[in-house]
């Protein structure tokens, strides 16, 4: 992959694959700076919208949908390709040709000019981690930009304040957008955890850990690459960059927990866990590592407490929906992976007897045993949805899991109520994606949300008098 320099995109013929949010807005931008912008995407005119087209259209792209015909990948000079799209063979043979295909992140790496720019990635916490980052540096007032794979695309940034010498840009990134990164340098990446994801997409585990690790590829001496304590994985794919290595966690950590405090040895940092609002261990390593990139970032250490001390979490991750007869009804619909739902579980050790799950969806190619025996070992039960189901109730089954299935999360909230104690804890965290059933994680949140509201009060026993 060769990097294509922001002046030399003036009269360049680019293909932007895929046209969701961060497709729409890196066609813009290309168009903007005087590219020739095809804009392709597998979808039709009706699917993709008309406000969408239109607005395509008014800045001079050309459309090609429907499909990725070859023919549209003739005589490109670039390709920028979306994060949710896998390479279609057009691509890929385009690619072998020498045209170079880079993400929607590594097109906006080409306009940031000297501001700080903070990468955080992750198979799991990445965007509590950015956005108690973000919020850490907003405070310091300087122009602020926090977005990537939270929500706002990277391209959207071009131009702004934060983007310029003094800003400081935020962004949370995915393996998908790492993938096809060259010249994007973080001055601080971090990198929180790996565990196994997205298989479906990129194979195995060793090709997702190196999408993760090449958030250290372009950095340079001076710079700063943020892991896990002891995490030798990790490690060596932050060493594999030109940035100095930062540790968070475990016994010695830079930032780490104390004496029931996270403490920065560096800086004197102090705040005691008890005066976390988010809740669950994870979340408690999301805060070190969080700490720790805003120190390094420049950030000064009444602000880092402050927000530590005040940050209220993100939706549908861990969030108490309600109590109802003496059972709690958690929401962490964005556990979409199994190393996500047994760091949940692991969340609420020791808050609850005993947790009744709710998972499920669509499979990601990982295995189940590892959340099975994290609720073996709470004695739990499970009540599975969607099309994974199949795949998930033979391990259950085989740790001694009591288990059941449901056509619809309605019903699976009806049973888990039903099997729920007072003490216990009905935990929604499905380690499998949404779409075979909602719109997104979220809509899955909302809808778990909405059904446990709906619950009825349980019916006291009938006490035998007469009325």
């Amino acid at each position: 992959m060769t990097r294509v320099d922001r002046d030399a995109l003036h009269g360049q013929r680019i293909v932007v694959v895929g046209l969701g949010r961060s497709g729409v807005a890196a066609a813009l931008l290309c168009a903007s700076r005087g590219a020739h912008v095809v804009a392709n995407d597998a979808a039709d005119e009706v699917t993709l919208g008309a406000d969408r087209v239109a607005t395509l259209r008014d800045a001079g792209c050309t459309l090609a949908l429907g499909g990725h015909d070859p023919a549209v990948f003739s005589g490109v000079d670039q390709i920028v390709i979306s994060p949710g799209v896998r390479p279609p063979p057009a691509v890929l043979a385009a690619f072998d040709r020498g045209v170079p295909v880079a993400s929607e992140i590594e097109l906006a790496s080409w306009f940031l000019a000297s501001g700080l720019v903070v990468g955080i990635t992750g198979t799991n916490g990445k965007s509590t981690v950015t956005t108690l980052v973000g919020e850490m540096v907003t405070r310091t007032a300087r122009p602020t930009f926090v977005g990537g794979n939270l929500g706002t695309p990277l391209v959207d940034v071009v131009g702004l304040p934060a983007a310029g010498p003094g800003g400081a840009v935020v962004v949370e990134l995915s393996s998908y957008q790492l993938e096809r990164v060259d010249r994007f340098r973080a001055h601080v990446a971090v990198l929180l955890n790996i565990t196994d994801d997205h298989l479906d997409r990129h194979g195995t585990f060793a090709a997702y850990a190196a999408a993760k690790g090449r958030i250290f590829h372009g950095q340079r001496a001076g710079d700063h690459a943020v892991v896990p304590a002891g995490d030798a994985l990790l490690g060596a794919l932050a060493r594999a960059g030109a940035g100095t290595v930062h540790t968070f966690g475990g016994d010695d950590g830079e930032v780490r927990v104390s004496d029931g405090a996270i403490v920065d040895v560096v800086s004197g940092l102090r705040v005691p866990v008890t005066e976390l609002r988010i809740r669950g261990a994870h979340n408690v390593s999301n805060a070190c590592a969080a700490a720790l990139t805003a120190r390094l970032a420049g950030v000064p250490t009444a602000d880092i407490a402050h927000v530590l001390r005040t940050f209220a979490g993100l939706p549908h991750r861990m969030v108490l929906v309600r109590e109802r007869e003496g059972v709690s009804f958690y929401d962490d619909s964005k556990a979409t992976n199994v190393g996500a739902a047994v760091a949940a579980l692991e969340g609420l050790r020791g808050a609850h007897a005993r947790v009744v799950l709710v998972a499920g969806g669509v499979d990601k190619g990982g295995s189940y045993t590892p959340l099975a025996a994290a609720l073996a070992e709470r004695q739990g039960a499970a009540v599975l949805i969607g099309a994974a189901a199949p795949l998930i109730e033979p391990t259950f089954a085989e740790a001694g899991l009591p288990t059941e299935r449901c056509d619809s999360l309605d019903a699976a909230v009806t049973r888990a109520a039903a099997l729920a104690h007072p003490g216990d804890a009905v935990l929604l965290a499905p380690a499998c994606a949404s779409f075979d059933m909602f719109r997104s994680y979220a809509h899955r949140g909302d809808e778990f949300a909405r059904a446990v509201c709906a619950l009825a009060p349980a019916v006291a026993p009938a006490s035998g008098g007469h009325a």
